[in-house]
């Protein structure tokens, strides 16, 4: 090998190591559930021409996100009906996809197609055309993959698209559809089934047998929280109408429960130090519970409550402070030992926000449904850093994923890269030498 090619190969692996390093998103808001990462030089400005690395065209519509491992991006979607509220389908044609993409640029590498479990939710009554019939994100134990399509059910597949197993957990239906996303706890995949079933449901991962059942789960849309308590022991939170429920996650045994949101729940409950926050309601109200009590805690573990708070997305926290962006178009930023409020305010350029907000570096990313993405500098003080034009004009319900220094953001039609892209051409020039396609330039 010529001196100039080992060079250029060096080079490549150098870059590929700033571009292709850090943890893998796994689950809905990352491998920890935190929505926040470690990762380094995400870009806060882009538009369809700036600092897109790749665009990839979805063959359907979904409000799930995509998550990543090992080189793959994994996403779910669907077809056939629910497209167009003024002309919604047969329902007979409703079909569910689990896709699978090259994480370096974007291609299609394998697609699970399944027909949906009928009847489902009218498209064009109720709310469920907000975000549609694959809202809940797949989960990874990086050996197989798990999804949930409300009352079709959860399938297990290989990572190469192998269907493993398919269990149902109810036939319920509901105007606003299904939405929470499957967690892991060791061989258990956990599924808030309070739609189709008013029950949470947990699966061996192995064979998609039920493991335990806890009933009485009613009007949740919220992805349970795994939250570990100072002295290392694990509980399983989960938020509905108007309580806080602990479990023993690996038997389902309910161990305590405390007084909560007076309404329906669909934020993802989020933990800091064995201390949770739960958000929701039409009312929008929080509360910080600390865990590890038993029976009705609502008077010894209950810290504070709050008549401010967030409808549909997930908060964050972060050294000592609760952020959310709401889909009221809100931004706010909380004491999370008190409950003081440091700020809550209109964000300029309204726009309603479904996807949950992610952190990296300081940095708050919150991607509107239709009016772009904000990025908010993390502290105590309001201070809008950016605010980028949408990608393209259908929904973007999903929330985004940090991943190796960049950003996937999915629409209704496209999954995006996000990335600096000089550091991308760099890479891709340098590659292109020696004759291969590395990052491509934007489709």
């Amino acid at each position: 090998m010529k001196m100039s090619r080992l060079y250029r190969s060096l080079s490549v692996a150098a870059v590929s190591l700033v571009l292709f390093s850090g943890a893998d998103w796994t689950r809905l808001r990352g491998p920890d559930a935190t929505g926040i990462s470690d990762d380094k030089g995400l870009p806060i400005h882009w538009s369809a021409t700036e600092n897109v690395v790749w665009k990839t065209a979805l063959p359907g519509k979904g409000g799930s996100s995509p998550i990543t491992l090992k080189g793959k991006i994994f996403l779910t979607a669907y077809t056939g009906y629910g497209l167009d509220r003024s002309n919604p389908g047969d329902q007979k044609d409703l079909a569910h996809h689990v896709l699978c993409f090259n994480r370096a640029d974007g291609k299609l590498i394998w697609e699970k197609k399944s027909k949906a479990l009928l009847p489902e939710q009218e498209y064009d009554k109720g709310h469920i055309d907000l975000h549609g019939y694959a809202s809940a994100t797949p989960v990874t134990d990086g050996q197989s993959l798990f999804v949930f399509f409300g009352r079709s059910g959860v399938r297990a597949l290989s990572l190469d698209g192998k269907l493993l197993w398919h269990v149902e957990v109810g036939t319920n239906l509901n105007g606003w559809g299904s939405a929470a996303s499957p967690i892991l706890f060791g061989d258990l995949v956990i599924v808030n089934a309070s739609i189709e079933s008013e029950s949470l449901v947990a699966l061996n991962k192995k064979t998609g047998k039920e493991v335990w059942q806890a009933t009485g789960i009613r009007e949740s849309w919220s992805t349970p929280a795994v939250v570990e308590l100072p002295n290392g022991k694990k509980e399983l939170v989960l938020a509905m109408h108007s309580k806080v429920l602990g479990f023993d996650p690996a038997t389902g045994e309910r161990l305590w429960q405390c007084d909560g949101v007076p309404d329906y729940v669909v934020p993802m409950t989020v933990a800091d130090k064995g201390v949770v926050y739960i958000t929701g309601g039409r009312s929008s109200s929080t509360l910080a519970v600390r865990a590890g009590g038993r029976g009705d805690v609502t008077e010894t573990h209950r810290l504070w409550t709050l008549n401010k708070g967030c409808k549909v997305p997930s908060p964050l926290v972060h050294g000592g402070l609760l952020y959310w962006v709401s889909n009221l178009d809100t931004a706010a930023c909380i004491k999370a030992d008190t409950g003081e409020v440091l700020y809550h305010r209109r964000l300029p350029k309204r726009g309603a926000f479904y996807g949950s907000a992610v952190m990296a570096e300081g940095k708050i990313y919150a991607v509107s449904k239709m009016r772009g993405t904000v990025v908010l500098a993390a502290g105590p003080q309001f201070k809008q850093l950016a605010r980028n034009d949408p990608l393209d004009e259908s929904l973007f319900n999903a929330t985004p994923v940090i991943t190796n220094g960049q950003l996937l953001l999915r629409s209704d039609r496209f999954l995006y890269c996000i990335g600096k892209q000089d550091e991308a051409r760099s890479a891709s020039e340098t590659h292109a030498a020696d004759g291969e396609t590395w990052v491509p330039s934007i489709k």
